[in-house]
């Protein structure tokens, strides 16, 4: 799929190369819930009074749902996973790989739990005042950069913890060392990750 931001659900859908039939029957499964159908990060997602509930996304070998407050589903059919264990606490996924896979009675069982769970106000609890762990790679570009590490201080611990999860979450060396080419310039204009959503 396109890494350019999707305007609309039906161009997130249509430019998928793989999966539009599989996005296009769980779209019809979410809409026909009292969620609310918008579009956040680029991508398809559905609230309920403006909080987000759940989302759906197609990546390279699956699509998924994914439920905002995951961690608090029954999961009677052990189908959710935490795709970042140690990191995620409250987010699962639901990952479809054909389209044999999506049954629409089961999945709206989920859908209504979800919702129940939103009504009653329930959520996982965030752990704030964390210390903020910079990888040894972050560290070391900082150090070499003035104007970078005078911006990182600047952050609050909140964006300066997307950083450096943003580095650490690489896998492979090549892919650290692009994700700091492009994240320094950010930092010493003094910009969180993920500012340019935040309104969304």
């Amino acid at each position: 799929m396109s890494s350019k931001v999707k305007a609309t659900v039906e161009e997130y859908i249509s430019q998928s190369d793989r999966w539009e039939p599989e996005l296009s029957k769980l779209r019809k499964i979410l809409t026909s819930t009292e969620l609310t159908e918008e579009v956040k990060w680029g991508a398809p997602c559905y609230t309920c009074d403006g909080k987000l509930v759940v989302g759906l996304a197609a990546f390279k070998e699956h699509v998924a749902l994914w439920f905002h407050q995951g961690a608090l589903l029954e999961d009677r059919d052990q189908v959710l996973i935490n795709a970042q264990k140690g990191r995620t606490k409250a987010l699962r996924q639901w990952r479809f790989t054909k389209i044999e896979e999506i049954k629409v009675r089961q999945i709206k069982s989920y859908l209504k739990e979800a919702i129940e769970l939103h009504r009653a106000g329930r959520s996982v609890p965030i752990a704030r005042n964390q210390p903020v762990v910079i990888p040894a790679e972050l560290k070391s570009a900082l150090a070499a950069d003035a104007e970078a590490k005078s911006g990182f201080e600047s952050l609050t611990p909140g964006k300066q913890r997307e950083y450096a999860d943003h580095i650490a979450t690489a896998k492979r060396a090549e892919t650290k060392e692009n994700r700091l080419a492009k994240i320094l310039p950010m930092i010493v204009d003094g910009k969180g990750l993920h500012d340019k959503y935040r309104k969304c």
